[in-house]
């Protein structure tokens, strides 16, 4: 029977408000999430033959597969697409492309501790203590916004931290009266910060409807004096800043849509797929994160009875391998992994290591059966990759004589599920529970393994402080770094202990403290 009177009679119960739509499959699983302006209006198209007709083939596809929606009303289109954006990134539906990977939307950043604040883009939120506003839904308006903010309220927007007469007599935006020119001081630091505070205000949406008003009025006035390049300038600034400063709330993932999982379900459907002895109660899975090659890491996330067990996540830095190498990545890090399973289980037990019948999977198995196993063995290991990462994993496993614990790789572009010695992948169709398992736990280690990443990030983007430090070089940098470890640590230290250090002295170690203490 065809779902579809169903769902048109159900669109007389949507509003016309802007919002969010979740498509389903018939199991439940949201395969499609989208905005709209009018949501009546935009549900509507997707269950009319002309709409149909006109439509792609992944679109005729989509349509085919919904048997149900779900809708989430929003105060206006910048709203809708943050929330749209955060349910893509969490239940990653099949027909979806974009947003599909980590990028953020855009924050201002202004840090009111330096010598002369300006407003800052950036998509990275840190606990620096300066002061965020967003995120931002468009990008360009944002730029544009900012730009008109810094020409409007006199600020700088020059690149220097702490900028004097010399970076002045480059600079032509005092000349055009862009700028205040605090460089030079022909305004006081309290002035100035007066002046971006304000600018920090309107940014946050306070004032936002008087200046309106009022840049429309200026924009009317230009153009009955014929002044129509001003007059088009302004209309352009007003644009801008009703499409930047709408107000917008920031969404939790999730956020009010109920899951489909069925764990239990999953698994044992699972292990019927994959011709496994049971459902695979302990699963890990693992992936490499090599953004750059600055740093290049590992995440492992467990599975217990289908749901994540956090705990037992391990994260690892990529020590053996020059350069990104996904496989050599992958052999190192399942080395490591069942390396430590195997020698912490042969410590806790030594007396089986004089034992010959069984194989080293055996072993392990029974420990875990008799309660005597620090870590028990999965069933099920899972690596992101096709058949090279699969292959390199096989043979480190092997190495180790746990070559018969059951191991299969997970390429993303088809979803196809391969197994040693096996020519033909296990293709599970999209709607099934057991593939949505898999993709969980892969998407989970994907996002484990970027978050670590960014972690180190912040560790990096926290360093390089130091290279804005007055007199410090490379050389030093790295001096400092490889005796104290961190700019916190190097802060925490005396003026004596860095004087220590070959090419410091006590005042250049002076200096450097004075500079990380009124930075951090």
């Amino acid at each position: 029977m065809s779902v579809l009177p169903l769902l048109r009679a159900r669109l007389s119960q949507v509003s016309h408000k802007p919002g969010v739509y979740l498509h389903k499959d018939r199991l439940g699983s949201i395969i499609y999430v989208g905005k709209a302006r009018d949501l009546r209006k935009r549900l509507s198209s997707y269950f009319m033959p002309s709409g149909k007709k006109r439509a792609d083939r992944k679109t005729r596809a989509l349509m085919d597969s919904i048997c149900d929606f779900e809708v989430h009303e929003v105060r206006n289109e910048q709203e809708a697409l943050l929330l749209e954006g955060k349910l893509i990134k969490q239940y990653r539906p099949r027909y979806n492309v974009s947003f599909r990977d980590d990028k953020r939307f855009l924050l201002v950043k202004v840090n009111l501790d330096a010598p002369w604040p300006k407003f800052q883009t950036t998509r990275l939120k840190k606990g620096d203590g300066a002061r965020y506003f967003g995120p931002f839904a468009h990008s360009g308006a944002l730029r544009a916004t900012v730009a008109w903010l810094n020409k409007e309220f006199g600020l700088r927007s020059c690149r220097p931290r702490n900028p004097g007469e010399k970076d002045y007599k480059h600079c032509n935006a005092d000349v055009i009266r862009n700028c205040m020119a605090p460089c030079v001081a022909k305004v006081s630091r309290e002035e100035y910060l007066e002046q971006l505070e304000q600018a920090c205000e309107l940014l946050g949406g306070k004032g936002k409807g008087q200046r309106l008003k009022s840049l429309k009025v200026e924009m009317e006035q230009s153009a009955i004096k014929l002044d129509f390049e001003k007059a088009a300038r302004l209309r352009d600034v007003i644009i801008n800043l009703e499409r930047a400063l709408s107000p917008t709330r920031q969404f939790t993932r999730g956020r009010g849509v109920p899951t489909t999982v069925k764990p239990i379900e999953d698994l044992a459907e699972l292990g019927d797929w994959l011709s496994l002895s049971g459902p695979p109660t302990i699963m890990e899975c693992f992936d490499i994160s090599n953004i750059s090659s600055t740093h290049i890491v590992a995440s492992m996330v467990r599975f217990k009875n289908g749901l994540p067990d956090n705990q037992n996540y391990r994260q690892y830095r990529i020590r053996t391998v020059d350069g990104q190498d996904d496989f050599a990545s992958m052999a190192e890090v399942v080395r490591r992994r069942y390396g430590r399973i195997l020698q912490e289980n042969m410590e806790a037990n030594p007396e089986v290591a004089e034992s010959t019948q069984e194989t080293q999977v055996e072993t392990l198995l029974r420990l875990a059966a008799e309660g005597r196993s620090p870590v028990t063995l999965p069933d099920l290991v899972i690596v992101d990759g096709g058949k090279g990462q699969l292959s390199v994993s096989v043979a480190e496993l092997q190495r180790l004589g746990l070559g018969g614990l059951p191991i299969c790789g997970l390429a993303k572009q088809r979803e196809e599920i391969f197994f040693p010695g096996e020519a033909e992948p296990v293709i599970i169709p999209h709607d099934r529970g057991a593939l949505k398992l898999m993709q969980r736990i892969r998407d989970e280690a994907h996002r484990f393994a970027n978050r670590y990443n960014e972690l180190l990030l912040r560790k990096r983007v926290k360093e390089s402080l130091l290279d804005d430090c007055p007199g410090v070089s490379p050389a030093k940098k790295k001096a400092l770094l490889k005796r104290f470890g961190s700019v916190a640590r190097i802060k925490d230290a005396t003026v004596e202990q860095i004087a220590e250090l070959t090419g410091f002295s006590v005042k250049s170690a002076d200096e450097i403290l004075a500079f990380l203490t009124g930075k951090t």
